[in-house]
């Protein structure tokens, strides 16, 4: 059943946003710094490095928005991957989404690609968001949420999944924060510097 999970995901996308997750307009990307050895500050409503890792390539199909052209997975091996679950009625989704364009800009012809899961059950709020949000990552579709509520099991919007060119996960974060943005790049640019398979 969708409602729980949605339920509990408006609920704790609303604990993110009272916990200082969404601010106005991105900066620009900070430059790396050697304390990219700290680990970050982490809380359950902002960034939080989870254990949910397999050894195995994650694999599913989904379609792209707004044109139902269908997107597999499959097709980014060889890339490190950053995939945002995301909602319309997710505030911070709004500061993390046009952050993750600046990553694909800054990475992009090194290897990277960010992408937006958007698990709506409507698609009709999607265009509005998107112009507010000054969205420019590739939109993909959740249908029904399958992917996010069985595959990936998302708890909290958004929840950021960075897959590595063999398509494992290999960092997953829930909520968003600026703050973390360089805990993102530091993964990422470890992940580009493995060796393609």
């Amino acid at each position: 059943m969708r409602r729980p999970l949605f339920t509990s995901l408006t609920v704790l996308g609303l604990m993110g946003l009272a916990a200082g997750c969404a601010s106005s307009s991105p900066a620009p990307l900070p430059p790396l710094t050697e304390a990219q050895g700290a680990s970050p500050r982490s809380s359950s409503a902002a960034l939080e490095s989870s254990e949910r890792r397999s050894s195995q390539p994650l694999s599913f199909q989904v379609t792209h928005y707004p044109d139902n052209r269908p997107y597999d997975l499959k097709s980014d091996r060889g890339q490190v991957v950053l995939l945002d679950v995301w909602a319309t009625w997710c505030e911070p989704c709004k500061d993390a989404l046009p952050l993750y364009a600046q990553l694909q800009r800054e990475y992009g012809k090194r290897g990277f690609k960010a992408y937006a899961l958007n698990v709506d059950e409507d698609v009709r709020a999607i265009p509005a968001f998107l112009e507010e949000a000054k969205v420019e990552v590739p939109i993909l579709l959740d249908a029904n949420a399958l992917v996010s509520e069985r595959l990936l099991k998302v708890r909290l919007m958004p929840t950021t999944f960075l897959i590595d060119r063999r398509g494992v996960v290999r960092h997953v974060h829930e909520g968003f924060a600026e703050e973390f943005l360089q805990q993102f790049q530091t993964e990422i640019e470890a992940l580009l510097a493995e060796p393609a398979p």
